[in-house]
């Protein structure tokens, strides 16, 4: 009898649940907490009894971003240079063409962000910089240039969690505009000026990621929903690429302005999940639901030939319709989440947070559904929610905060960097599981 493959069968006890979510399996976590629950300042701290700066840099995907950023909030400086001109005619991201762009424009990024902020390297007080998750060869080039200067201008530095940088900017006490904060430098304690305290209910919807996450503190995360296929970005790009619409920008942004046009519910599409009792996410099927509605629409119209495309409304119609499924399922989750912490604790805020959270429709909508259950939605300005330095940098400065930094000499960059199971004490379980 043949022997089952213990890669395999490892992997199939994890079918059907959400991705992303640490289970023991992975050889590398998110865990800047000491067993003792403590944090440790391995590459020292600023002062942190009056405001003081960080350069944070952001490399992870296709947008080369740094920003200067003062405790209190205020971004001083910051500049972000776009690969969409790079990626759009592959109909997505190019992980080797992404790297030789961030190669090309991370120093000028850097310089740039300085410079808007009228200081020197020699004036930061710290340094951040995305470390995971994200694609491994465009991390390592902010994370070099990071550590680099950390290292040279002896900089407390901070492995920065990506995911965790999206969830902390609801928090950035002065980016309520689409305009950079400049404020006058106080000597006032900067700490007390969140604008959202913890604990809170986070929704964290991007290209790569589709959460339900119960924010604790900084670091202390646990994971109460997760897609078990596509994010919701992802199926926005993907409806984007079926739609023949131009995805440089971003295939949501392209989806939502032609859903604008369009009518909702002319195209029945089926709200995934609707009746499975937890709080997980799915939107493979109705990604492949869209593709058989256009294939429908076309026999309909008497399109045989690839070329012939459907008309624009035919295409608004389907966006539409697409967009108002999307955001059901996120609705119906949302709400069976808020009705378990309704009943099992005190948290009544909600962070929306990540690049879809940019799409109005869908603020619109949570609001709304924020204002029923009164509970309050705290959401960045829409040029916050997608990638750039300053959600680096304040990630950053709130770990500093907590008396927590990192050593830059042997930091490492992660594809894959999941949450710790913060309520997992079997240490020697997970080594045995990550080594399997």
């Amino acid at each position: 009898m043949a022997r089952l493959d213990p890669k395999k069968v490892k992997r199939r006890q994890f079918v059907g649940l959400a991705k992303a979510v640490d289970r023991g399996q992975f050889a590398t976590v998110y865990q800047p907490l000491g067993k003792d629950g403590t944090f440790t300042a391995l590459s020292g701290l600023p002062n942190t009894a009056v405001p003081f700066t960080v350069l944070g840099i952001e490399s992870s995907c296709d947008d080369t971003g740094a920003a200067i950023v003062r405790s209190d909030g205020a971004i001083l400086g910051e500049c972000l240079a776009s690969q969409n001109h790079v990626h759009e005619k592959w109909g997505g991201v190019v992980p080797n063409l992404a790297r030789e762009a961030h190669i090309q424009k991370i120093d000028l990024v850097v310089e740039e962000a300085l410079r808007k902020a009228n200081m020197t390297i020699h004036d930061v007080s710290a340094i951040g910089v995305t470390v995971g998750p994200g694609l491994e060869v465009c991390l390592r080039v902010g994370c070099n240039k990071a550590k680099a200067l950390a290292m040279a201008y002896n900089k407390p530095f901070v492995a920065v969690h990506h995911l965790e940088a999206h969830i902390l900017m609801a928090r950035i006490p002065c980016a309520t505009s689409n305009t950079p904060v400049c404020l006058p430098p106080t000597n006032e304690l900067h700490g007390t000026t969140q604008t959202l305290d913890f604990p809170f209910l986070a929704l964290l919807v991007s290209g790569g990621h589709c959460q339900l996450l119960k924010c604790l503190g900084v670091g202390k995360y646990v994971i109460l929903g997760g897609t078990i296929d596509d994010s919701l970005g992802e199926a926005f790009d993907k409806v984007a690429r079926v739609l023949g619409l131009p995805v440089g920008g971003g295939g949501g942004p392209a989806v939502e302005r032609l859903a604008k046009f369009g009518d909702p519910s002319l195209f029945p599409l089926p709200v995934p999940m609707a009746n499975r009792p937890d709080c997980d996410f799915s939107y493979s099927g109705l990604k492949t639901s869209v593709r058989v509605a256009m294939l429908n629409l076309r026999k309909e119209r008497g399109l045989i030939d690839d070329a012939d495309e459907l008309s624009h409304q035919d295409k608004a119609n389907i966006a539409a319709s697409f967009q108002n499924v999307a955001i059901c399922h996120l609705e119906q989750r949302l709400r069976r989440c808020m009705k378990m912490l309704d009943e099992t604790s005190d948290i009544r805020s909600l962070a929306v947070v990540g690049g879809v959270a940019a799409n109005t429709e869908l603020r619109n909508r949570l609001q709304a559904l924020c204002e029923k259950r009164r509970w309050r939605m705290f959401v960045p300005p829409p040029r916050l929610c997608t990638d750039q330095g300053a959600m680096s940098a304040w990630a950053a400065i709130e770990r500093i905060m907590v008396g927590s930094s990192d050593d830059p000499s042997n930091q490492e960059v992660f594809a894959r960097f999941p949450f710790a199971d913060i309520f997992a004490s079997d240490e020697a379980s997970r080594a045995q599981a990550a080594a399997s």
